[in-house]
């Protein structure tokens, strides 16, 4: 390594004891045993209950993601009350319930509804003690059915159509024509309203 002219000397550091601070990931194979028996024995703990809380399906955030369906943090009240669900006991059958949800259009709160109602025609509640049941548990033929603890899965986000054929009248369309002209239309109500406004105005005062 050559030198020239009156510049600071290199201070490389050649030796660094750089075995020290690797960090290692032996561990992981022995981890992931670790953790996928932690699951088995919680599932065992939880007896016939789902492995899961049933959540509502909700639309993913911005263009980007809104044609996806992914599972949300709550069902709101409104969702509740047209199920026929009251929020508590909501709560102590395995329905999660976000009372800060609002729900914004009538198809996504028809369809959690229709995931609520067919949640409470499958759910099998077990009375605390053998042989004394109270309100609101399964009768002794639910109890005796299979039962299944798979939470309810997502719906398709939008059903995939035959194919068919195309009509004369959708051939005949003019899609970028028509949206141009709706969106001038638009641009231009309040200046023909108006215009037309004025003119009647004027008709009105030639009658006079």
């Amino acid at each position: 390594m050559g030198f020239a002219h009156n510049n600071v000397l290199h201070a490389n550091h050649f030796r660094k004891d750089w075995q020290r601070r690797v960090r290692t990931w032996f561990d992981q194979p022995g981890r992931k045993l670790r953790r996928r028996n932690a699951r088995k024995t919680k599932a065992a703990a939880l007896g016939v209950r789902p492995l899961s809380l049933l959540r509502p399906a909700v639309r993913g955030q911005t263009v980007r993601y809104n044609r996806k369906l992914r599972e949300g943090r709550g069902f709101t009240l409104g969702e509740l009350k047209e199920a026929g669900v009251g929020r508590k006991e909501a709560r102590s059958v395995g329905i999660v319930v976000d009372h800060r949800r609002r729900n914004i259009s009538e198809e996504g709160k028809k369809l959690n509804v229709e995931r609520l109602v067919a949640y409470k025609q499958k759910l099998i509640v077990f009375p605390r003690k053998a042989g004394k049941a109270k309100k609101g548990d399964s009768s002794a033929e639910d109890l005796s059915a299979t039962t299944s603890r798979v939470t309810l899965p997502l719906p398709e986000s939008f059903p995939a159509e035959a194919p068919r054929k195309i009509t004369a009248e959708e051939r005949e369309f003019e899609a970028f024509k028509t949206l141009r002209t709706a969106r001038a239309n638009a641009r231009h109500e309040g200046a023909r309203k108006a215009r037309a406004a004025k003119k009647e105005e004027e008709e009105a005062a030639k009658k006079k």
